[in-house]
């Protein structure tokens, strides 16, 4: 029988693991923007539904590997208003999947994303309204890179200015033979509007950030592997295969406990956009939730040894 000092810790851990889980969940979910700043979400989404077409699907395996796909392959997937009010709902959705540990987002039809669409870019084309667009797509993109999922963009064919800045709020990106990643923000008048530039910076550093975004340069595999933007070109060229590739490289990433996966996702996130005294305080929240864990009891029972 348990000891009451047993069951005292038990219940103290247990609480501990309710409040934390609780706290980072919060955190994950916080507006980048609120009504301080002049931003109304429910009012861009009333306008960003006006310009429909196409969709956002998202399928969740047994194995707690979720497929998001980008679907308007008419419009090279361009992002509708529809896509965007739809892509904060998949967040959603895969904010409060508990099983799962991995995602891996890309576009049918053998392309990854050219955008936005340019009518609902035309129609949006005030500054207030642009704005508002920007912040929301923002909120939803930093929403989508803090979810405790490995997440992986597979690049095929293009992904030109907003499918680029979606590229890089993925944890990894592989592309295929004969894809692109291109920052065409500037022949549209523009810079990345998306969070997409100052994560790139955190990713290739601040030259070769500059160069992309300066020049609007073609980013073929080759080099997104020399500036480590990209993980790997994989040998398939059209799905299914690239993707069955895909899920084969992710495997190793998201194989054990979903509670461990998932943990170590958090710490990696926290240290990526925290103070590091912020960071350390995190880690060590993260921590208490798996001290002590069925997977820590079960390792230790197991006696692993580490070659």
């Amino acid at each position: 029988m348990p000891s009451k000092v047993t069951e005292m810790a038990l219940a103290l851990w247990k609480n501990l693991l309710q409040t934390t889980k609780k706290r980072i969940l919060q955190q994950r979910r916080l507006s980048l923007y609120n009504g301080a700043h002049g931003y109304d979400e429910e009012l861009i989404k009333k306008k960003l539904q006006q310009f429909s077409g196409g969709s956002i699907n998202l399928s969740k395996e047994e194995d707690g590997i979720a497929i998001l796909t980008l679907n308007n392959p008419k419009l090279m997937n361009a992002f509708t208003g529809t896509m965007m009010v739809e892509l904060e709902e998949r967040v959603t959705e895969l904010e409060n999947w508990k099983d799962g540990k991995g995602l891996i987002i890309h576009g049918a039809g053998n392309t990854f994303c050219s955008g936005s669409d340019l009518n609902a870019v035309k129609e949006l084309s005030n500054s207030q309204d642009g704005m508002y667009m920007c912040m929301f797509m923002q909120n939803t993109l930093t929403r989508l890179m803090r979810l405790p999922l490995i997440s992986v963009a597979l690049v095929q064919g293009k992904a030109f200015g907003g499918g680029a800045e979606l590229t890089t709020a993925c944890d990894f990106r592989l592309m295929t033979p004969g894809s692109e990643i291109r920052f065409v923000h500037k022949h549209m008048g523009l810079v990345p509007g998306w969070g997409g530039g100052a994560r790139l910076v955190r990713i290739v550093g601040g030259g070769a950030a500059l160069q992309l975004l300066g020049a609007a340069e073609r980013l073929e595999p080759e080099r997104a592997l020399r500036l480590r933007l990209s993980e790997r070109t994989l040998l398939a060229a059209e799905q299914p295969a690239a993707l069955r590739e895909t899920r084969h490289w992710l495997r190793p990433y998201t194989d054990g406990p979903a509670a461990v996966i998932r943990a170590a996702k958090r710490v990696v996130a926290a240290g990526r956009e925290l103070p590091l005294e912020a960071a350390l305080r995190t880690e060590k929240d993260i921590f208490g939730t798996l001290w002590g864990g069925p997977a820590n009891l079960q390792a230790l029972a197991r006696r692993p040894k580490h070659k």
